[in-house]
């Protein structure tokens, strides 16, 4: 039988390393420890990839599409003014149906920015940027401590809570948050159960050049295998989700460069003139992921860490950045107020905030993927019935382009703009 590992002595004397620890070095990490320092809270960012690795220059296809909301939450952390002018805004979406080899049938959905006061839906803006940005704004603040190849261990919230690195080294905190992704760590390790399944898709994210301009305009092609998302970079250039049922997407994913071009063509269209692959290929695995608690005794969980979605919608890094926003919005409050921001009362306030928000957009696209990957005629003719009702009604249509652009619902202070 295996000796359990030993817990770190704690006693009145234990030195705090930081109010918060943050496991996670990826975006919602970051942020959080940017917000938090707003409230004069310090942490400690554990990341555990090596700094050579978030600061590499070179693009590799991978881009995020910002909703409005997450550009000013962005823009109150001082980050948005060093990725401004390399993001491209989002002007227009456009939705329709689409099969391979006839291209994308006449448009049935159209949000134009223009019907909202506040401008672009939000902007597209490559992982190189915003990663580096996120460094260098932590390394500005004397509140920050960022800890690169930094890997935990184990953790202990009875007590001062305390993580534990490869190596034995103990960090004292107050609190632990989890922003380290799907495959939570800190989650599993506090017994926090996950919830989902499989959705028998992946997901193949790649950039492509094209020879025409895409004038703002994101489009998505929902096809039989999945739903096609073009996107639009700068310059003559588009960011490409393409979610396929398996086993085509695995071979899709094992094919060279020639081979995959040749089968995104069809799909893609010729719309933007010929096309040609920039920066790397990935694929992910789609599966729905929600954990049955964002917290447990003296942590808490944010971004893909307590939820994981279907990225039909775009929405996983927006959802993550809306809980960074809560959560540091209910610590500043306590802080304020006086209370321990990591006693259970305070950290249900902020599971009571996310709570709803989460279930319903994970709800949705899971509902909507289903509705449409797939080829059934009379499903097709209903929902396309149904969504030229959304855009043929101006109110209603209003409405869906301000929840794309992140403005409904009980907003964080940091996602209306304002300071905490």
């Amino acid at each position: 039988m295996d000796n359990p590992r030993p817990r770190p002595i704690v006693s009145p004397m234990t030195k705090i390393d930081a109010d918060i620890l943050i496991v996670g070095g990826g975006l919602n990490g970051p942020c959080l420890a940017l917000a938090c320092a707003q409230a004069g809270l310090s942490s400690v960012v554990l990341d555990a990839l090596p700094l050579e690795t978030r600061k590499d220059p070179d693009f590799d296809g991978r881009a995020y599409a910002l909703a409005l909301a997450s550009v000013r939450m962005l823009t109150a952390l001082g980050i948005w003014g060093a990725v401004a002018d390399k993001a491209q805004p989002m002007l227009e979406i456009k939705a329709s149906d689409g099969r391979a080899g006839e291209g994308a049938a006449p448009f049935f959905l159209h949000f134009d920015h223009a019907e909202i006061e506040e401008g672009p839906m939000g902007q597209m803006c490559e992982d190189r940027f915003l990663r580096r940005a996120l460094l260098d704004a932590m390394g500005a603040e004397p509140l920050i401590t960022h800890r690169a190849e930094a890997r935990v261990i184990a953790q202990d919230t009875d007590g001062v809570p305390s993580v534990t690195l490869e190596g034995g080294e103990v960090l004292h905190g107050r609190l632990i948050v989890g922003a380290d992704g799907r495959s939570s760590g800190v989650a599993a390790r506090a017994g926090i159960k996950r919830t989902g399944w499989g959705y028998e898709q992946t997901a193949l994210v790649c950039a492509v050049g094209h020879e025409r301009p895409h004038n703002g305009i994101a489009h998505q092609f929902f096809m039989p295998g999945g739903p096609l998302a073009i996107l639009p970079l700068p310059g003559n250039r588009s960011s490409i989700v393409w979610s396929e049922r398996e086993p085509r997407a695995g071979e899709l994913a094992a094919a060279d460069d020639a081979a995959f071009l040749e089968a995104l063509r069809p799909a893609f269209g010729d719309f933007l003139g010929e096309i040609a692959l920039v920066g790397q290929r990935f694929s992910y695995r789609l599966t729905l992921s929600l954990t049955q608690s964002l917290i447990a005794d003296k942590l808490a969980l944010v971004g893909d860490a307590a939820h994981g979605v279907h990225p039909i919608a775009g929405q996983g890094l927006n959802l993550g950045l809306r809980d960074v926003g809560a959560l540091a919005e209910v610590l500043a409050d306590a802080k304020r107020r006086g209370e321990d921001f990591a006693a259970p009362d305070v950290l249900a306030r902020y599971q009571q905030w996310r709570r709803f928000d989460v279930a319903s957009l994970a709800a949705a696209t899971d509902g909507v993927n289903r509705l449409f990957s797939n080829d059934n005629p009379a499903l097709r003719a209903a929902r396309d019935i149904g969504m030229g009702v959304i855009g043929a009604l101006p109110g209603l249509r209003r409405g869906f382009i301000r929840q794309a652009a992140g403005l409904t619902g009980d907003l964080p202070r940091l996602m209306q703009g304002r300071a905490l």
